[in-house]
């Protein structure tokens, strides 16, 4: 329940407009959107920090339609995953304020009335990518990134077959709160990144590679066997995954910030 309910219950309960059960009970209660086809988690921001996310295969447009309205009229944005053309073009003439990233395939869609934020953002995520080919699922990750609320800077094409293109980047990685490193092939990447920084690394496998990358298993193989001591790996493709990670970490670093602004990071020159 959004604080705001919470207060014009306590306001009535005051006033003595409803009981103390009457207010229990509506307060401790979870709020379902019960559309038949979905059961939409309401309250999910209150317990895990954002809102319930769409993973549009599978779906029909009309149940989305269903779910996306329930989360616009409490005043949540949209984040639906995994997108196709075909159902963006739908749905977007039924949602024509919301956002399609073809490349990533994720659909946003701003709410009215949103909920209340604060106006800084949410901490820094830096989404890097090893190659042109890992763009799909960086764009997936930085579009959730972005819906957390978190500031996202991308860092495309340098991988370790030129080792000195990530060199010209190292002040832009030290100030992030959080990174996400997408790399196909033998996923060596996150383990180079890892060792330049201070922050937790995302390490997010592509099934990009020929035939020996098994579709991505090598390179989730060499991500878990990182020496870095700061990389933590996601699933093949989970780019979802690690943009919604990062925008936790990063959003619990800048509460923390806000609480004790001597300990900022490092500014970004």
């Amino acid at each position: 329940m959004r604080r705001s309910e919470v207060e014009q219950l306590a306001r009535q309960l005051l006033a003595g407009k409803i009981s103390l059960e009457e207010f229990t009970q509506q307060v401790a209660q979870p709020e379902i959107a019960d559309l038949g086809e979905a059961q939409v988690d309401i309250d999910r921001a209150t317990r895990c920090g954002f809102p319930e996310v769409v993973y549009a295969p599978g779906k029909t447009v009309a149940v989305m339609e269903k779910i996306f309205q329930a989360l616009l009229e409490k005043g949540m944005e949209v984040l639906a995953t995994r997108v196709s053309p075909e159902q963006a073009d739908q749905l977007l003439s039924r949602f024509p304020q919301g956002r399609y990233n073809d490349i990533g395939r994720v659909l946003r869609i701003p709410p009215a009335r949103p909920l209340e934020k604060s106006a800084a953002s949410q901490g820094r995520v830096v989404v890097v990518t090893a190659g042109t080919t890992d763009l799909p699922v960086a764009e997936e990750a930085r579009e959730t990134a972005l819906w957390t609320g978190a500031e996202v800077l991308l860092i495309q094409d340098v991988g370790v077959a030129g080792p000195h293109r990530l060199l010209a980047h190292l002040d832009t990685l030290r100030s992030a709160d959080c990174i996400v490193v997408v790399a196909g092939m033998e996923g060596a990447l996150p383990s180079v990144v890892g060792g330049h920084v201070a922050c937790p690394v995302i390490a997010v496998p592509t099934s990009v590679g020929y035939g020996a990358s098994f579709g991505g298993v090598a390179a989730l193989l060499g991500m878990l066997n990182s020496c870095a001591s700061n990389v933590v790996v996601v699933n093949i493709d989970a780019g979802f995954k690690a943009g919604y990670a990062a925008g936790l970490i990063a959003q619990n670093l800048a509460r923390a910030r806000a609480a004790a602004p001597s300990a900022g990071r490092s500014p970004t020159p």
